[in-house]
């Protein structure tokens, strides 16, 4: 049998909530759970409408349309376990999708995966699924969890899988989240995901996967803000891009629509590509330079959440990772204050992104993690 997260106990006195977005993976973590005799509860979430964000745009079988909370229901249906579907568009819409626009207003580029773990599932979920009689809670990301008895602390570590590991997205979990959480698929690779989804005959086992955003998954970004803020009575404006000489080069369309490093649409004729090194709101301007000038060692981070330490005394060596596909590089994380360090990496990074995630880790397991607020020139 498939290793759950070490050190909790396997009942079928126990109850689960299982959050099933009508995925392979959330499929099988809930045939797997129910295997090991566990007493399964399926709950999809409902978290916008498609008029919403731009129904015209997509095409059913996402997360939230009709199909995936069918294909949900019928894997519950397949183990005879109930399904639910909970109504959360409000609080999401408050949670996730307004902060997703105001820091993308304020020239920052945030995680809404990260946001909706913490505020969505490990808070409002897990309420609700306390109130139908759960011990704990699962999804299908693949992170494993284990107890160490030396330090009394619940350990986040990466998938077994590097392809697919999603601990850089977990960093927000608290000790009480991480004691009543399961992750089936830790110890599986993607690959085995799908063999074993195929063995069961789960109907989701050749079910395309999703990479993008939940509520854009056009991945047009400034369409969504575009709309959004139209919706809302709001709007953006055009402002001046300069060079690193101070000279004025061209027009920006808002603020909202670029992040660092991003060189597609900045319409500006020139020698070399430009990218944009800096954002700033309050005048309503870019900066760009060449790529070698978006190399930085030196920023800071805040919103701190520790794991498998209690709080950082002074510095501590690690490895960093700043953005979810970049592979973690050695580093040094220095105390300011109980809420914020400073990090140094060993050698220049590229863009380092104010809004985006930095996670620290010691090998395989995620010591914390922070929001990056603002970068040293």
């Amino acid at each position: 049998m498939h290793s759950l997260s070490k050190g909790k106990p396997t009942s079928a006195r126990k109850t689960v909530v299982v959050a099933m977005s009508g995925g392979v993976d959330s499929s099988l973590s809930a045939y797997l759970l129910k295997e090991k005799g566990y007493n399964v509860i399926g709950i999809t979430l409902k978290l916008w409408d498609y008029k919403d964000v731009g129904g015209d745009l997509f095409k059913d079988g996402r997360c939230c349309s009709v199909e995936s909370m069918n294909d949900a229901r019928h894997i519950c249906g397949q183990i005879s376990s109930p399904h639910y579907v909970f109504d959360l568009k409000e609080e999401f819409k408050k949670k996730v999708i307004e902060n997703f626009v105001n820091e993308y207003e304020k020239g920052r580029t945030p995680n809404p995966c990260i946001v909706c773990n913490t505020e969505i599932k490990w808070k409002i979920l897990w309420e609700k699924a306390k109130k139908l009689g759960a011990d704990f809670i699962a999804t299908g990301h693949y992170a494993t969890i284990e107890y160490d008895n030396r330090r009394k602390r619940y350990l986040l570590l990466k998938g077994k899988d590097p392809t697919r590991d999603q601990s850089y997205a977990l960093w927000g979990l608290s000790q009480e989240n991480l004691a009543v959480t399961l992750f089936p698929l830790g110890e599986l690779t993607k690959k085995r995901t799908r063999e074993l989804a195929y063995k069961y005959n789960l109907k989701t086992a050749s079910k395309k996967e999703s990479q993008e955003i939940c509520f854009i998954p056009d991945d047009d970004y400034p369409r969504f803000i575009r709309e959004w803020e139209k919706g809302q009575g709001t709007g953006v404006k055009e402002g001046p891009i300069y060079n690193l000489m101070g000279e004025r080069i061209g027009t920006h369309k808002g603020i909202p629509f670029y992040t660092i490093g991003q060189r597609r649409g900045l319409d500006i004729a020139f020698g070399k590509p430009l990218y944009v090194l800096k954002i700033e709101p309050e005048k309503n301007a870019l900066w760009v330079g060449e790529d070698k000038d978006l190399l930085k060692k030196t920023f800071y981070v805040s919103n701190l959440s520790w794991i498998s330490i209690q709080n950082l005394e002074d510095k501590l060596e690690c490895e960093i990772k700043i953005r979810y596909s970049h592979k973690p590089k050695k580093g040094e994380i220095s105390r300011l204050t109980e809420r914020n360090v400073l990090v140094k990496f060993e050698s220049p990074e590229r863009a380092i992104t104010p809004g985006q995630s930095a996670v620290f880790y010691r090998g395989d397991e995620v010591l914390g993690g922070g929001i990056i607020d603002y970068v040293e020139d």
